[in-house]
């Protein structure tokens, strides 16, 4: 088994809702691998550190727990996801200088930011594993790969879910593969 680091944060069923209302609840459901914040009314975010064959499986196990404990709870976000220069420097072990310049020296190459403006935002699956075929950082944990693809999956679910409704079908196919399992009115 692989132990997994990741947070999921939860809009409460209402905005006055005292997230330390559900403290036993979680750790009742089996949320004793997490350290829960609870610092906004109406909000709740959990630092998981799980064990399991995968991250997938850590994550739906952990999302699950949660939604046994508190019913109404909706997922706002799965991380890590979005990353910064700052983060990826982190990451990587290197200089925000040394990020800027891997995005502009490999301009072709380097994922394309969700996000471009005064600052720009990746997913940080996709920077690993550009960063896994294009550079030498090899002290990047394989576990924090898969972790980091499971939350951009995730979050990309709820973010379809929110939007299933509203676009229409003429836009969905410019996006989804032809044999896309998702169907929109």
């Amino acid at each position: 088994m692989t132990e997994y680091d990741f947070t999921l944060t939860f809009a409460l069923p209402t905005k006055d809702t005292d997230p330390q209302f559900y403290l036993d609840a979680l750790m009742e459901s089996g949320c004793d691998d997490a350290i829960i914040g609870v610092g906004v009314s109406g909000r709740i975010a959990l630092n998981f550190t799980r064990h399991s064959d995968s991250a997938r499986d850590a994550m739906t196990s952990a999302l699950e727990n949660v939604l046994t404990a508190i019913p109404n709870a909706t997922l706002t976000e799965s991380s890590p996801d979005l990353v910064g220069v700052s983060d990826i420097a982190a990451i990587l072990k290197v200089s925000r200088q040394a990020v800027q310049k891997m995005v502009i020296e490999h301009i072709m190459t380097f994922p394309t930011p969700v996000h471009s403006g005064a600052t720009q935002i990746w997913h940080l699956a996709n920077v690993l594993a550009w960063s896994t075929t294009h550079t030498n950082h090899s002290h990047i944990n394989h576990s924090l790969i898969e972790i980091a693809e499971a939350s951009r999956q995730i979050n990309l679910a709820r973010e379809i879910s929110d939007l299933k409704d509203v676009i229409p079908s003429q836009i969905t196919k410019l996006f989804l593969p032809s044999d896309s399992s998702i169907e929109w009115q």
